[in-house]
């Protein structure tokens, strides 16, 4: 269950307040990583990092006292923070003759099926060269509210594990565990080391809101760990300040709380399951039976559709499944509970007579 002796290829998240002091990044403690994650390296290990602080750094450089609120405001912060957090970086990696690239994101680039392909194929590169990535939240662009699409990296870091079929994701965290109620209420609580399924009351117990900075909390660290699950990739949530925490995760030192996984997707399937969807398509109950059994997602079982979207789109079905549409939103209303042979009567000859084939639908089991 600990056992990390084979996980090659490691993702690390450090979050804002393990590795911020005060309003600025911990250069001390960044230097700490840097001396960890290299003695990964050296054993031959790949290693990316998923690092949050930015958004912190750029409101310590702007002397903000408050917690930086607002969308505006929180890009700024992003863009004056973000170059100061990556010299940090540099300058630490670079004692131990490591060199670092920055990779900036957003939840768009993660649901485009091409992007996602090319920023894989760019991830695999630097890993190639022995170049260190540093990924982030591209917050200065993205068009949606900060926190929200990834959830203070947690989620990105995820993504992230699962994109490169990562063996395992360590996130560093002020929060040491996962704790059987919520310590924050309750003095008796006690940590959880090991979660093999994650329930309703584990996401009930992990409560709300992050950081002055930070927008993350268990409840991402729960939403990361499914992500995580559906890759096959182990997560270790660890208390980031602890001394050689990296070095004693991967030594199976029993720190934190493992999360297991409980299924290996396809790549695909992971891309489908993690895209944000751009509709939804309301199905019968013999058609969702149909889906768990790797039938096609026939228009004859579809009963409605709700908002816009074009063919080749993610979309949701009900709430129990998502896939990738053949068919249009406008198409699928004008298609909705007809036989498949009338697909091409209304359509024309060339459309394919399925709404979803089976390679293109996962089911969420979770």
């Amino acid at each position: 269950m600990r056992d990390f002796s084979k996980a090659k290829r490691i993702v690390v998240k450090i979050g804002t307040n393990v590795l911020t002091k005060g309003d600025c990044v911990d250069s001390a403690y960044v230097r700490r990583v840097a001396s960890q994650v290299g003695s990964l390296l050296a054993g031959g290990r790949q290693v990316v990092i998923v690092s949050s602080g930015a958004i912190g750094m750029g409101a310590g450089q702007l002397h903000l006292d408050e917690k930086v609120k607002g969308m505006k405001m929180r890009q700024a912060c992003a863009a004056i923070g973000q170059p100061l957090l990556m010299q940090e970086y540099r300058k630490s990696f670079l004692r131990h003759g490591i060199t670092v690239a920055q990779v900036l994101l957003t939840a768009e680039v993660l649901s485009n099926r091409k992007t996602y392909l090319n920023l894989r194929n760019s991830i695999e590169t630097l890993l190639d060269l022995k170049v260190l990535p540093v990924l982030n939240e591209n917050d200065s662009v993205s068009t949606d509210e900060i926190g929200t699409a990834f959830g203070d990296n947690d989620k990105l870091s995820a993504l992230v594990a699962s994109k490169i079929d990562a063996d395992l994701l360590i996130i560093l965290s002020d929060i040491d565990a996962l704790y059987d109620k919520n310590p924050q209420e309750h003095p008796d609580a006690r940590p959880i080391p090991a979660v093999f399924e994650i329930t309703p009351q584990m996401v009930k117990n992990a409560g709300g809101e992050g950081s002055k900075y930070g927008t993350g909390g268990m409840r991402t660290k729960l939403e990361a760990a499914k992500i995580a699950s559906n890759a096959g990739c182990r997560i270790v949530l660890a208390d980031g300040r602890l001394k050689d925490v990296i070095g004693r995760v991967i030594g199976g030192e029993e720190i934190g709380t493992v999360f297991m996984p409980k299924r290996k997707l396809s790549n695909r399937a992971r891309w489908i399951l993690n895209s944000t969807p751009a509709g939804t398509i309301t199905i019968d109950a013999g058609a969702m039976q149909a889906l768990r059994n790797r039938k096609s997602l026939l228009p004859s079982g579809v009963t409605g559709v709700g908002g816009t979207f074009e063919a080749s789109a993610v979309v949701m079905l009900n709430n129990n499944a998502k896939a990738v549409t053949n068919l249009s939103s406008s198409q699928l209303k004008a298609l909705a509970g007809k036989h498949s042979s009338e697909i091409r009567k209304i359509l024309g000859p060339k459309h394919r007579d399925v709404v979803a084939i089976p390679e293109d639908i996962v089911i969420i089991d979770y």
